[in-house]
């Protein structure tokens, strides 16, 4: 069988919850199109509300879809749901596992639900990935918050799938913890798994992802590859450390300034307006010596808050 081209496929996916005695009727999903490519790293960002949950939970059958299309691995979740499913593996953002199992029951009882043979069971092999080996026969309630974070990832994956869906994956673990689970994550993606993450630490998705998707309101803003949609953001920042101390950054005229540690600034100009060496000369005409100087391409986080807050959103401090 011929590989797809995409390892999930949504087209005009609509997802409407009803009104209920409380709340107003609510169309979390508008009419979102989205193709995820085999074999990347996607990462589906957006602020709190946006959607990205729905999306996740249509794909992993725990939500009904109003109207759209959805296919995972080619098959679609309408006319072939148990195959669809068999093709994903879900690590959700709550973690679920029973407290009274030990991680290798989980993960055998887990296997079984799936309907893995026994001989085919990858259990020693998950738990020595994921740093569990020591705790296989531990209680589940005996783990650590990071631990059973792991504990989650294995689970997900006792049906080798070729997809994987991280829904914040490191939130609230330690920096240790979300380094292997990286690396362990990468080295899947590298044999060919396919992963979908969302994450709220935008650095993480800048540095693993190489195809990007940004939702707002329940409508996809943007969707590109990782470098083109860093190129969307037309300015750059100067950073200008000078060399006697300062107690706040300089009023420049028609370049807006931000206070950086250790009495640094950043100045902030547009590439189509303005040159470094134009910033440089309005340092300098406000009578400032400069020490060092240094300048930085916009990151992940200044496309993602100009395209989620607009004019009737107030970006967050």
């Amino acid at each position: 069988m011929d590989l797809p081209d995409y390892a999930i496929e949504a087209k005009a996916l609509v997802k409407t919850y009803a009104a209920t005695k409380t709340t107003p009727e609510m169309q979390a999903l508008k009419g979102v199109d989205l193709s995820i490519p085999r074999g990347s790293i996607f990462g589906l960002l957006g602020p709190n509300g946006a959607g990205k949950s729905t999306f996740i939970n249509i794909l992993a059958g725990l939500c009904r879809k109003t109207s759209g299309v959805v296919r995972i691995w080619g098959r679609d979740i309408d006319e072939r749901p148990r195959d669809a499913r068999a093709a994903i593996g879900v690590v959700p953002q709550e973690i679920a596992a029973d407290p009274f199992f030990t991680p290798r029951e989980s993960l055998e009882v887990q296997a079984g639900m799936y309907g893995v043979p026994r001989a085919e069971r990858r259990t020693d092999e998950l738990l020595a990935a994921l740093g569990l080996s020591d705790k296989a026969n531990a209680y589940v309630r005996q783990l650590s918050g990071g631990m059973k974070r792991r504990l989650m990832v294995a689970k997900a994956m006792v049906h080798n799938p070729p997809v994987l869906i991280l829904d914040e994956p490191t939130a609230g673990v330690d920096v240790e913890l979300r380094r292997q689970l990286w690396s362990y994550v990468v080295e899947l993606n590298r044999k060919g798994v396919t992963i979908v993450l969302t994450t709220h630490y935008l650095e993480e998705a800048q540095e693993l992802c190489d195809q990007i998707a940004i939702v707002n309101r329940g409508e996809v803003v943007a969707c590109e590859p990782k470098a083109s949609l860093l190129q969307r953001i037309d300015t750059r920042n100067v950073v200008v450390t000078p060399a006697e101390p300062i107690a706040a950054p300089p009023n420049l005229a028609g370049f807006e300034t931000r206070a950086r540690p250790e009495g640094a600034f950043a100045v902030t100009y547009r590439t189509g307006q303005s040159s470094v060496e134009q910033v440089l000369a309005a340092v300098r005409a406000a009578g400032l010596h400069i020490a060092d100087v240094a300048t930085e391409d916009p990151s992940l986080e200044d496309v993602f808050l100009s395209l989620t807050y607009g004019a009737e959103n107030e970006a967050p401090a």
